[in-house]
């Protein structure tokens, strides 16, 4: 059975760092497309970065030149760098799988989710 298990999430001032982790098992990262969503109360869940199965990566507008995904094959585990955070940047932040080779938009083109890691960010 698949699982997805984020961390690093916690509380950080505006201008800071954190780096979100998704280690992965029964499931290849680098075989198809992940990505790494976000959510916050009363709003859908909207993709931050994707990286499709041949490495190549992609952003929401919003975090462009702030945040970085990467896959680590070794270990299995996908990342989320997070630098020059802002308090819109506040949400539940899920790591997502699906079994084609293409990282998209829409939540519900997912396989398998993460249980999430909360990021709240103050001003």
């Amino acid at each position: 059975q698949v699982h997805l298990v984020e961390s690093g999430g916690g509380s950080v001032q505006a201008g800071g760092s954190l780096r979100l982790s998704c280690v992965v098992s029964e499931y290849t990262v680098n075989r198809y497309a992940m990505g790494w969503f976000r959510q916050v109360p009363g709003k859908e869940r909207e993709r931050v970065a994707g990286i499709h199965s041949d490495g190549r990566t992609t952003y929401a507008r919003t975090v462009k030149g702030r945040f970085t995904i990467s896959r680590d094959n070794a270990e299995n585990a996908l990342y989320l760098q997070m630098n020059s955070l802002n308090p819109d940047d506040t949400a539940m932040y899920y790591c997502a799988a699906r079994l084609a080779d293409y990282s998209t938009l829409d939540y519900s083109d997912y396989d398998y989710w993460g249980q999430g890691t909360q990021v709240t960010v103050s001003s």
